[in-house]
């Protein structure tokens, strides 16, 4: 097939190619209308930018885009830490390095992914901590942009990703605190929209519906991701009248897990004996705080390499086979819970 070049893109847009150069690196002021017109002409011939060319004279092909989020202080991210990790890892060994950048707005304005991507300073992108319905998503694919992420975003949306089954590991956590006697349990958790915590919420009604358990609505509290929720949902759950108070405490993740276990002990409870509490992720501290934590352990060093190697299908045009990839957590029992 031959090549759609900028100037059939003008052709079909009814402007000037040079227009279409400066409206796809962000460096044209044009009126709503024809910028849409040109977007439109993209779409519909399917252009794509001459990388190879273009990286003899910029040198950027073996760079892959990765939008690193700031977080406070009292917030970590150990987690996606270690998928940077390994995602960095696997692409120099294929030759490619991660450029990150920074992004702001919760989520990321999308346009930055379109404006890195169409000046060419980077071959695809890699994202994660993805929202329902993620505008980062819909943007990418609209656009035709190689890119992959880590978690989901719409169930009905065609795209590459990668997941760890946060259902049926939050489940197995639940199901394990059921096997020692538990029925009042609580769950804390991540604000409403979270991808991740939408599936791990699924898991903890899955397992208590197998015993036609239904959660009270105190028993489910959200936040976000830092050890002061755990605290903040102790200290909630203690003030509950004493029949309806949990006898244990699911935790979307370790970092909120060590926070409940810190503010159940200073309450003076016995944390593995008078309330249990579980974790997910199993961070390296995990098995250090007192008692060590019971919890749902993430194969992260696999998902890096699963995501670079089907990012690099898309960049070099081969068939991303299967798209979807689902990898299975394991419970790791320890005294907590």
């Amino acid at each position: 097939m031959t090549r759609v070049t900028l100037k059939d893109v003008a052709a079909k847009a009814g402007v000037s190619y040079q227009t279409v150069s400066k409206v796809l690196n962000n460096r044209a002021q044009v009126a709503p209308e024809t910028e849409e017109r040109i977007w439109a002409a993209v779409r519909e011939l399917n252009y794509r930018p001459n990388v190879s060319a273009r990286n003899l004279r910029k040198q950027a092909s073996n760079l892959i885009g990765y939008a690193w989020h700031y977080t406070p202080d009292d917030f970590m991210h150990p987690v996606l830490d270690a998928f940077v990790h390994s995602v960095a890892n696997a692409a120099e060994r294929e030759g490619f390095h991660l450029l990150t950048f920074l992004a702001t707005g919760e989520p990321p304005r999308p346009d930055v992914y379109q404006e890195l991507f169409f000046r060419n300073q980077v071959a695809g992108f890699v994202l994660a901590d993805t929202v329902t319905d993620d505008p980062r998503v819909k943007i990418l694919m609209e656009r035709d942009i190689p890119f992959v992420t880590f978690g989901r975003a719409n169930d009905s949306w065609d795209f590459c990703w990668i997941d760890v089954d946060g259902r049926a590991g939050l489940r197995d956590a639940v199901k394990h605190l059921l096997g020692k006697g538990h029925r009042r349990i609580a769950f804390v958790t991540w604000p409403e929209g979270s991808q991740s915590g939408s599936y791990r919420e699924q898991g903890y009604r899955d397992a208590l519906q197998s015993r036609d358990i239904v959660p009270r609505d105190e028993w489910i509290i959200r936040g976000e991701n830092a050890a002061e929720l755990g605290r903040r949902a102790v200290r909630c759950l203690l003030a509950l009248p004493r029949e309806q108070r949990p006898t244990a405490i699911a935790c979307v993740s370790d970092l909120v897990a060590i926070g409940a276990i810190n503010a159940a002990t200073a309450a003076g409870i016995v944390v593995g004996q008078d309330l249990a509490i579980t974790g997910f992720d199993d961070i390296p501290l995990a098995r250090y705080t007192q008692p060590p934590l019971t919890t749902v352990r993430q194969p992260i060093q696999e998902v890096g390499p699963e995501v670079v190697k089907l990012l690099l299908k898309q960049i070099r045009g081969d068939s991303a086979g299967q798209q979807q990839i689902i990898l299975e957590p394991e419970l790791i029992v320890r005294e907590s819970g």
